[in-house]
């Protein structure tokens, strides 16, 4: 497939498919006139890739993860399974926090204990 019917498939601009090659993420074959020529292959690498992307991994991670023999690729997994997990469980804490703020019956969410303690346990370390 030519990048602009790729582009056209994943709605992102051409610019970025050459970015995401030119960086060594997803490099497609090159025909002999020097265009980019997309394999099924790439455009299912590519979905992965913005799949990646969607959840916050950056391009040199991206570029481990799809890379079975990258020097590194498992800890990177590791990591980003610890960040989802962390952030899995403040996504947890904070639905049952607007859970109980819907039937709080305290006139300020000061003054309640329930809603004291998220805000508690929500906050960073310093």
């Amino acid at each position: 497939m030519k990048i602009g019917e790729v582009a056209e498939e994943l709605d992102v601009p051409t610019h970025v498919l050459r970015h995401w090659d030119d960086v060594g993420v997803v490099v497609p074959e090159r025909l002999p006139s020097g265009h980019r020529d997309y394999s099924e292959e790439h455009v299912r690498r590519l979905r992965v890739l913005q799949a990646c992307q969607g959840v916050g991994i950056s391009l040199a991670d991206i570029r481990l993860i799809l890379h079975r023999d990258e020097l590194g690729r498992t800890a990177v997994i590791e990591e980003q399974l610890a960040r989802i997990r962390r952030q899995q469980a403040q996504l947890d804490h904070a639905e049952r926090f607007l859970t109980h703020v819907v039937s709080c019956t305290h006139d300020l969410l000061t003054r309640c204990p329930q809603c004291s303690e998220y805000s508690i346990a929500s906050t960073p370390p310093p």
